[in-house]
Formats: C-alpha cells, structure tokens, sequence
C-alpha cells in the first residue's frame, strides 16, 4: 500500500503554521470573511487585511447592482489581488461554458457585436479577456484635440471601434491599496472635479455600474459603502514559498505593516512636490534591509535574494531617455535615475503625484520583448506638429485631447504584484521576469541574470 503524498506548499504551509488558505467568498456561510484573509499565488500567500474589521461580503460591492449579473466582485476578485487573472478568468469560462457575468459583450468582447451564441464562438470573442484579463474600454475623441486618427488596423473588424471612438483593452486595476493612489483609472478620468480620493471613487464606483454593470447608479448610501469597504482594504505578499512569512527577522512585509505605512500626496516626489519641502530619497522600499545581515541558518539563499533584489529596485543606476511625461519636462531629457524615480512612494512603489507617462509599453511594434498581440494599432496624425505615432492604446490623449499625451498612463501600485500577472495595463508582459526583461531592454541596464533572478525574487515579496 503506498501512501499519497501532500503537495509540498501544502506541507510548507502546515510546518508554518499556516492554515491551508480558502480561495473564494463562495465557501464561508454567514457575511463576514476571516480578516486578514489568506489566499495562495503563484510564489507564497497573498494576504488581506481591513482596517474596518471582518470583510463584509453584504455590502454593495459584492452585490448585484446593475442588469447584467455583475458586480464589482466580477472584475476584482480577493484571490487574486481584488483584480482578475486569466487562469481564474479561464476556469470561469470552463465552469459556465462561457456564460459567468464576467462574460458579457458590452465591454468583455473584443467587440460589444461578437457573435457570442456558441461556447466556441464566445470562447473567440472572449480572447483577449481569456488570454490577459483585458476589459474593452471604449471613448471619444475629445472635441477640439490636437490629434487625429487616421489609421486602424483592427483585427477584430469591430463596428463599433472608430477613429471618432476608438477602442482600448486594458486590465482592471485592483480595488484595494487605494488610499495611496493620486490618480485611480490608467489614464485618470475618473472625476470631472478631480477634488479628492473618495470624491474619485464614487465616480469610478457611479461609471462601474452604469457601463460594466448597465445599471442605474448607485445609492448615495450605496456609494459611501462601496468607498467604504474599497478604502479599508490593504494587500501584500505574507509569505514566499522560498523565504517564509515575511515578516520573520525583521522583515515588514505583509498587509498589516503596509496598513500602517505612512503617505500623503507628494510624499518623496522626486520631481520636488513633497508638500513638506523634505528632498527626494532614492531608498524607497525597506521592507528587506534586515535580511541583508542576516548570519547562520537564517540567512537562506532565498532570503539573501530577496533583500538583494530591494537593493537593486532602490540603487541600480538607469539613464532614463525618451521617457514623455518626463523627459520632456524643462532639463530633464536625461535623468540618472533608479527604478524608484517613478515607483517613488515609500514601501508601495506608486506615483506619489498624478503623473501621466509613456514608457513605451503602448508603442507599435512592441518593445523590450513585450507581447502586443490582438491589440488594435492606432495611427495618430499630431495637428500642430504634422508627426505621426502609431500606438496600441493612446491613453491620456483620450481624456486631455493633447497629443503629447499619446500612451501616457499612469504608474500602479506594486503591492500584490505575485498575485496580479500578467503585467502592464494592457497584459504585455507575461510574467514578472518578462517585466524585467522590458526594463532591462528598454533602458540598455545589461543586469545580469542573478541580478534579474534577484529583482523578480524581490517583486514577489511586494
């Protein structure tokens, strides 16, 4: 007789001390989930934590509020960072035969008119969304902008993408960590008034249901539930399969240290915005920094590692060139940067300020290795300038009509990075290695490959 083996995370995690974490709000009775709540990825255990107490899966963001079986839970799932993944998106599809409210053609469809009457052909007109978990966002071309599109190469033929309305795939972004954001959808479009964080949400939160949903908005009490429940929830690596809890040693990882990390808009902004006049420090993650003295049986490959990686995210030098956003701001066509001149904000790696940029992710052909495909190429014609550009997504354009803004989206927030593939808004890079390997490419860094190891090692544990 032969005795069946666990799984060795299974083991890891029973010699830690860990229970065997629960994957989806379906499996508790009753309306509240343990806090914090505990979910396994691809690396460790991706954790949650509420500031308000047990999650409260009653309140109108895990509820019905639109037409079309939808709720904010359908795209931001706490398994999987409060976003979504492709395998998680694709064991819904497998589950349903295509037919889980995530699926619906208004904006999960490569094309809102896709033939969607079969599994095989909603199996087609769901690829992007099954392959990268990109959401179909469509907008006008401002009036009066200083652009024009004069080319589409479509390859879903889509009636309903235009060069009046174009079309943009992009990946939900995840609804926890958000009292450190300065800006909340990847072009910043959330609020006409833009006058503060929770005035942005419950714009978001109104947009959510109206098109993702095909609701009426919600209740104002609705609203300040839905702000409510979002703005309490704080995410983060708790434990690496090869290093440990991460918070052993005095290491400060984990969801709970990140609830207490201190920010305010403008904090360590190396542009020179920190409201508090103080100057701009490069170190911006410290999480590791005990982990690098480590000596005897603590001091693990894994470990060592990891804080060489946060070393390397704080200090290897990058020349930064081509950069709009940023280079094309009076004296800085070159910068000698690090990683944390744009991941600025202490311990979270976000845009302390709201900062539009275009690192090159939406061009056309695709750079540092980066997978474009199934996306539309744009060919934009700039009107004060005559220069053309040819882009996959022309991002903050769509919103401020300019065309220096063409591609510029904003920095996200690196918490629950391990959970989140794949990377970018548009699902370009696979894998974090693959987010690495743009970086190195994009910037000519030429790191070696312990040193890329160690960088990945490291984005893991956020």
């Amino acid at each position: 007789m032969t005795t069946k083996r666990k799984p060795i995370r299974t083991v890891l995690l029973a010699l830690l001390g860990v229970a065997v974490p629960i994957l989806g709000v379906g499996l508790f009775a009753g309306s509240g989930l343990p806090n914090p709540l505990t979910t396994l990825d691809g690396s460790g255990i991706l954790s949650t934590y509420s500031t308000s107490g047990p999650i409260d899966v009653t309140n109108p963001f895990f509820q019905n509020l639109g037409t079309n079986g939808r709720t904010c839970n359908s795209c931001h799932v706490s398994s999987e960072a409060w976003t979504v993944s492709p395998h998680g998106i694709r064991e819904r599809f497998d589950a349903t035969r295509g037919t889980d409210p995530i699926f619906r053609p208004v904006d999960g469809a490569n094309c809102p008119s896709a033939d969607v009457s079969t599994v095989r052909e909603r199996r087609s007109a769901y690829s992007l969304l099954l392959a990268k978990g990109l959401i179909r966002i469509s907008l006008p071309v401002p009036a009066g902008a200083d652009f024009q599109i004069t080319e589409i190469e479509d390859p879903y033929n889509c009636p309903q993408t235009t060069a009046i309305q174009p079309a943009m795939y992009r990946r939900p972004l995840p609804a926890t960590n958000l009292p450190f954001l300065t800006t909340v959808m990847w072009d910043g479009r959330e609020s006409p008034k833009g006058q503060s964080l929770t005035a942005d949400l419950t714009q978001q939160a109104i947009d959510a249901t109206t098109g993702h949903a095909q609701g009426a908005p919600p209740s104002p009490e609705q609203l300040q539930q839905i702000v409510a429940f979002e703005t309490a929830l704080f995410t983060a690596q708790n434990l690496d399969f090869a290093a440990g809890g991460l918070t052993a040693k005095g290491a400060t990882g984990g969801p709970i240290n990140l609830s207490t990390q201190k920010f305010y808009t403008g904090i360590n902004d190396v542009l020179g915005a920190d409201p508090t006049g103080a100057a701009f420090d490069p170190v911006v993650f410290t999480s590791y920094t005990t982990w690098a003295n480590l000596t005897g049986p603590s001091a693990t490959p894994a470990r060592e590692s990891i804080a060489r990686g946060e070393a390397l995210f704080n200090t290897f030098p990058i020349t930064i060139t081509g950069v709009s956003g940023l280079n094309d701001l009076p004296g800085l066509s070159t910068v000698n940067g690090t990683c944390t001149t744009c991941h600025d904000t202490p311990n979270v790696g976000n845009h302390s300020v709201a900062l539009a940029i275009n690192i090159g992710v939406t061009d056309y052909p695709a750079r540092g290795g980066l997978d474009i495909s199934g996306l539309p190429v744009y060919t934009i014609k700039c009107n004060s300038t005559g220069a053309t550009v040819q882009t996959t997504d022309p991002g903050r354009a769509l919103i401020s009509g300019k065309c220096a803004d063409v591609g510029k989206t904003k920095g996200p927030i690196l918490r629950g990075l391990a959970a989140r593939a794949p990377y970018f808004h548009n699902g370009s890079a696979a894998t974090l290695s693959d987010a690495v390997e743009f970086y190195d490419q994009r910037f000519n860094l030429n790191m070696t490959d312990q040193q890329r190891a160690d960088l990945v090692a490291f984005l893991q544990t956020l």
